[in-house]
């Protein structure tokens, strides 16, 4: 067995945009297991938006990511050894166990789950049938709560999390309008997410042509909106809101290296009466287990569809996750590793 393992550790924290700098890669040697732990080899590593928001020092709704230790990620592997009775070697698992090739687990293997491949893929569980997809379904179905033929935004839609929002609304009856960067990217949300229309950013000359862009694809205004970005996009969302309309705080990508995004336009949340709700799908453990079915079985039978970017071996984690959050990567983000 390999007796050494390579991990990127947090070196700095970033002022600005991250850079390669701010990590290190480093090599260490894997200890024997105690009582109750398991050794898992990652096969895949997720890189997501929130991990920027954790390299700060700032305030946050989580802890910040620690100077010197192991950069926080969600992992799938397979256990390698094991001295749990609850595991075996050869389960697969998804876990917690961040930027690494192997990572050690105690208390029984507490924080791993074992995970069914023979009709969903590893990598999956990471995306459509994980975190991102539970955060699609927690955020549209438990804070957004579409009726049929209401109308459904949501920002990133080429993206993990995004995607999914858009495919389980129509799953609903409802209208579901994604918002891109890109030709390529919206080009997809329509052809094969199967949404209704998507506006492309990119292709706007300033704010007042993307809200002309945008009301031309909700011509009945919009019901939920699942943010993800914020900014430009945020101001003209809310300008095109339906009374009694529901946004789905999820993510601000356009601010995560510290720039300010005041609204615009604040009163219109209470002219239109608007529900605005931040979440993290951490703290909504009860939805997990219905979510998970549900989107599990809409892997399995192809009626749910994703796209990945993959890098290609550890050392590629900086880099795609600075691409990452340039908006560089289409569809769920990994590292492969084996």
């Amino acid at each position: 067995m390999t007796v050494t393992n390579r991990r990127f550790v947090l070196a700095s924290r970033p002022t600005a945009a991250p850079r390669e700098d701010n990590f290190r890669l480093e090599t260490a040697p894997i200890p024997e297991l105690g009582a109750g732990q398991v050794l898992v080899r990652h096969h895949y590593l997720s890189l997501d938006p929130y991990m920027r928001g954790r390299m700060s020092d700032q305030k946050s709704y989580a802890a910040p990511q620690p100077l010197g230790e192991v950069m926080i990620g969600g992992t799938v592997g397979e256990v390698v050894a094991t001295r749990s009775a609850g595991f075996v070697v050869g389960d697969k698992v998804v876990g917690m166990g961040g930027w690494q090739e192997y990572a050690i687990v105690g208390g029984d293997g507490a924080g791993l789950r074992k995970v069914d491949t023979a009709h969903v893929p590893l990598q999956a569980y990471l995306g459509a049938v994980g975190m991102p997809g539970v955060t699609a379904w927690v955020g549209l179905n438990a804070i957004c709560e579409p009726k049929e033929g209401e109308t459904v935004v949501v920002s990133a839609a080429s993206g993990a999390v995004g995607g999914i929002v858009g495919q389980l609304a129509k799953a609903k009856g409802c209208r579901a309008v994604g918002v891109a960067g890109g030709k390529d990217k919206c080009d997809y949300v329509v052809g094969e997410l199967g949404f209704d229309a998507c506006v492309d950013y990119k292709a706007a000359a300033g704010p007042e042509a993307f809200f002309a862009m945008l009301r031309g694809a909700t011509p009945s205004g919009i019901d939920c909106y699942f943010e993800n970005v914020g900014g430009m996009i945020l101001d003209a969302v809310m300008l095109q809101m339906n009374a009694f309309g529901r946004i789905a705080m999820c993510g601000m990508i356009a601010g995560y290296d510290g720039q300010p995004l005041p609204l615009q336009h604040p009163a219109l949340i209470l002219r239109s009466r608007l529900k605005v709700q931040g979440f993290i799908v951490s703290e909504h453990p009860q939805h997990w287990p219905r979510a998970l079915s549900e989107l599990g079985a809409g892997v399995a039978t192809g009626k749910l569809k994703y796209r990945e970017s993959i890098a290609n071996g550890l050392d590629s984690a900086p880099a795609a996750f600075i691409g990452l959050l340039q908006g560089k990567n289409f569809g769920k983000q990994l590292v492969k590793l084996i």
